[in-house]
């Protein structure tokens, strides 16, 4: 026998499903979600004096997108990341269309194209960037995880504004919690904070077998935590969307344990606020304020349902195209009614004294219907809820498959911003995050294989 052929014979290593390449060893898994993991936490910085109020002004969180879609679109040309299929083709595409049309049938397309590129930002290409960038269940849990760091964050900052005095103007006290977003973007800590009680709850209900018992225990006590600076926001819109939002995941993982859970809720609500006091008169006066449009001490809502009278008269004068994005401010004062007021009084939290002009209906179906007609509210309401009605259908289909936490919090993020929608529209720094949660959304309903927990070695 040659010494060639007593040489042992070397096979090639059969490949095994889920092992890690050599080249994915030699860099941290979250690699590739970088960008969209910077996207959110970099919503923990301050945000700078003037930024929300500056009109266009280029937050760091829009930067961050920015980089997100560059990131995105460079894997897709190395081949990384499959087709849209062609559901993702039309919930994509019909709004891209939808506010081209918008923008053309403008008064004034150049006055337009800054809300065009803005709404091209949020509804589709920081979405559409997320559900090419996440890879399996394992990214999407990161996703989550960077959305609960964030809102432990900045709901920490908006308690330590409530305790010392230090928040947003309120009442005639400083005490409303805002975070690091200041008083010209009230809206911004409530969202942040919802969106990370959300994530934790799904993470936290809807966790595997295999999970460790401190990792579900730690998410359920964040969720807990965040409660806190949910409701010192003062934010009726965010309350009414998170109680929601959280139902839904509660009745998704298990219609006797939400049962239960709600019970057990209630009865705390209850003995906390009712028998000893905690936080009755603010708290109590602010629920009350929902319905009651007569009462001088709260006007935001009297002015709320002004500007709402005033988006449904733009609407009727173009109801297919609207007046065209951005254009809403400049036709509301001869759309609306005489007692609407010519601003909001802001202060606190860092802020001086400063009156905010009310440039929009504070309902996002309003401003899409107004601005954009029935074109642009149908492309981008109906992509939200083909999103919304296949999500809950795949979750059913993959709760044995190792991924309910992520349709739990895929639905649960798309519920929450669909209904506090109905109270509120984008704006300020905060917005981008709700692009993501889209995207989020997107990526359940529309990837391939959204419960695979292995790692995709083509991509």
């Amino acid at each position: 026998m040659s010494a060639e052929s007593a040489a042992p014979q070397v096979l090639p290593r059969p490949a095994v499903r889920g092992r890690l390449s050599p080249a994915s060893l030699r860099r941290p898994r979250w690699t590739p979600v970088a960008p969209v993991l910077a996207t959110v936490l970099v919503l923990c910085a301050p945000v700078p004096t003037g930024d929300v109020a500056a009109p266009g002004g280029v937050t760091f969180a829009d930067g961050a997108s920015v980089l997100l879609v560059a990131w995105c679109g460079v894997r897709l040309l190395r081949g990384r990341g499959g087709p849209l299929t062609p559901l993702g083709a039309l919930v994509f595409g019909a709004p891209t269309v939808a506010f081209a049309v918008a923008t053309a049938a403008s008064a004034d397309p150049s006055v337009s194209l800054p809300g065009f590129l803005r709404s091209l930002q949020i509804f589709v290409l920081v979405p559409l960037a997320v559900l090419l960038v996440l890879r399996d269940a394992r990214d999407f849990r990161l996703l989550c995880g960077a959305l609960v760091l964030l809102a432990l964050v900045q709901g920490g900052v908006g308690v330590v504004q409530n305790v010392t005095g230090t928040g947003a103007s309120f009442g005639g006290q400083t005490i409303r919690a805002v975070g690091t977003f200041g008083p010209l973007d009230v809206m911004g800590m409530a969202t942040v904070v919802s969106y990370g009680l959300v994530a934790a709850v799904a993470l936290g209900l809807g966790a595997r077998e295999r999970t460790p018992r401190g990792l579900r225990a730690a998410a359920l006590c964040a969720a807990a935590a965040l409660v806190v600076p949910l409701i010192l926001s003062y934010s009726r819109g965010a309350w009414i969307a998170t109680a929601a939002a959280c139902t839904v995941v509660l009745f998704l993982s298990g219609a006797r344990r939400a049962v239960l859970v709600l019970a057990a809720l209630t009865a705390g609500a209850v003995v906390m606020i009712g028998g000893f006091g905690v936080g009755s008169a603010q708290v109590g006066e602010r629920f009350a304020s929902i319905t009651d449009v007569s009462s001088a001490p709260d006007r935001s809502v009297d002015d709320r349902y002004s500007l709402w009278s005033a988006a449904t008269a733009m609407w009727r004068d173009e109801p297919a195209t609207g007046v065209g994005p951005k254009n809403f401010a400049s036709h509301r004062d001869s759309h609306a009614p005489l007692g609407l007021s010519s601003g909001s009084d802001t202060e606190g939290a860092g802020h001086g004294f400063q009156r905010e002009p009310l440039l929009s209906p504070h309902n996002m179906y309003l401003l899409l219907l107004s601005e954009q007609g029935l074109i642009g509210l149908t492309a981008v309401a109906g992509g939200w809820v083909a999103l919304l009605v296949v999500g809950v259908r795949r979750h059913r289909e993959a709760r044995s498959a190792g991924a309910r936490d992520c349709g739990l919090a895929a639905v649960g993020l798309l519920v929450w911003q669909t209904v506090d929608f109905l109270y509120a529209d984008i704006g300020g720094p905060s917005t981008v995050l709700t692009a993501v949660a889209l995207g989020m959304a997107a990526w359940w309903a529309l990837c391939p294989s959204p419960a695979v927990d292995d790692e995709a070695a083509a991509r």
